[in-house]
């Protein structure tokens, strides 16, 4: 099974190819630019050097959030646009999840942790054995000191990965959490691929049309236009 994967969903994109568990080909920029802009050129030209078209792809998967909101929506639509027509299932995937996936082979907790401004981050808690990772919380956003305390009593090594270990580790005065490498750190289409496939042998997928993205908080235009209506 071919999986097309994308994650645009902070300032790192990348878009990958896998057949099953096998990386085939994958792309990441991590220097600001427009994904908008990035994103369906990095797949066009995935295929070409794979010398395939989108006809040969049998998943699509992209991260659904949380992160950025326009990152968010970009991924579902560039996903939503390739698979338009072509009948086949799609998965859209926490973005958190995906991010656990790349230190699977880390034993212990992993703590994805994505800036979400204000002192606060998008995280969730999981558990690796070395080969499987395994959920132990929902998707969150919560203030870095309350991700202090909800950490603290693990005995097992903690981990961190994401772009807002910097922010966490500001924070944090309980637990003694380890960051990612930089190889390690950022999003991963192919991480996203694995996630997805795990997902499709469970029956989890839909149609492109069906895929939504999760944000967990609302916009900063919405918060602002709140701000103002409450002072009002």
């Amino acid at each position: 099974m071919k999986i097309l994967a994308f994650d645009s969903t902070a300032v790192t994109a990348s878009v990958a190819v896998a057949e099953d568990e096998r990386l085939l080909a994958e792309i990441t920029l991590n220097n600001g630019n427009t994904h908008s802009e990035t994103l369906l050129p990095m797949a066009e030209s995935l295929f070409r050097m794979l010398s395939i078209t989108a006809e040969d792809i049998d998943l699509f998967a992209t991260s659904s959030g949380p992160g950025s909101f326009t990152g968010v929506r970009i991924g579902a639509a560039t996903l939503k646009g390739m698979a338009f027509g072509r009948g086949k299932p799609c998965v859209g995937i926490s973005t958190l999840e995906a991010l656990a996936y790349n230190l699977r082979t880390h034993k212990g907790i992993i703590c994805p942790v994505m800036n979400a401004r204000r002192s606060q981050v998008y995280t969730a808690i999981f558990e690796s054995d070395g080969e499987r990772v395994t959920r132990l919380s929902e998707d969150m956003a919560i203030a870095a000191e309350e991700l202090d305390e909800r950490l603290s009593p693990y005995t097992l090594p903690v981990y961190l990965v994401g772009d807002g270990i910097e922010v966490a580790l500001e924070c944090f005065k309980k637990t003694k959490a380890i960051a990612a490498s930089e190889n390690e750190r950022y999003q991963s289409g192919y991480s996203v691929s694995q996630v997805a496939l795990a997902l499709y042998k469970e029956g989890k997928y839909t149609s492109d049309a069906e895929v939504t993205a999760t944000y967990l908080r609302l916009s900063q235009a919405e918060r602002e236009r709140l701000e103002h209506e409450n002072k009002q």
